[in-house]
């Protein structure tokens, strides 16, 4: 999950975890383990785009949790003033995705095409949803929805910025 051009979010702050700094931090990353091998992190606090270089002094994990103590942070007051904040890397730290798969920053600002080479816009947002991911591709007028699905998506050139979909009749019409 991506949230600034620059980082890359791998877990959130979502409470304290005893009365000595350690705070419990929620992954948002498909390797949560990963959380326990960072030294340094940004911490953000998006809401007021504030952030924090600091570095992790330790990390458990505690069921789908991690609890991490972080340098600077020795009480419960200090990790309270925490909660809400994002446990972000540079993107260039980000684990590369499989092969076939991307990551959803990765496609944003990418030239959406039909597949008889018509510009359809660019992919502005993914928005989540119960059954797919759907992009947000903005055209000169208008934005589209479209889902992500092979039956839609037909190419995705990461390098050459470029996505090419098929879509159903109508689609591009909503």
């Amino acid at each position: 999950m991506s949230r600034d051009d620059g980082l890359v979010v791998v877990g959130e702050i979502v409470r304290t975890h005893g009365l000595d700094g350690e705070v419990r931090v929620a992954p948002l990353t498909d390797h949560p383990e990963r959380l326990e091998r960072i030294g340094e992190c940004v911490l953000w606090d998006a809401a007021r785009d504030e952030r924090e270089p600091r570095r992790i002094t330790a990390a458990r994990r505690h069921g789908a949790a991690v609890l991490v103590r972080l340098e600077g942070c020795e009480s419960v007051e200090a990790a309270t003033a925490l909660v809400g904040w994002l446990v972000a890397l540079p993107r260039t730290e980000a684990l590369p995705p499989p092969p076939g798969h991307f990551y959803p920053w990765q496609l944003e600002g990418c030239r959406v095409l039909g597949e008889d080479g018509r510009e359809i816009g660019r992919v502005a947002r993914i928005e989540r949803s119960a059954l797919q991911d759907l992009w947000v591709v903005r055209g000169e007028t208008r934005e589209h929805l479209i889902p992500a699905v092979p039956e839609i998506v037909i190419d995705v050139d990461l390098e050459g910025r470029r996505i090419v979909i098929r879509p159903p009749e109508g689609l591009l019409d909503l």
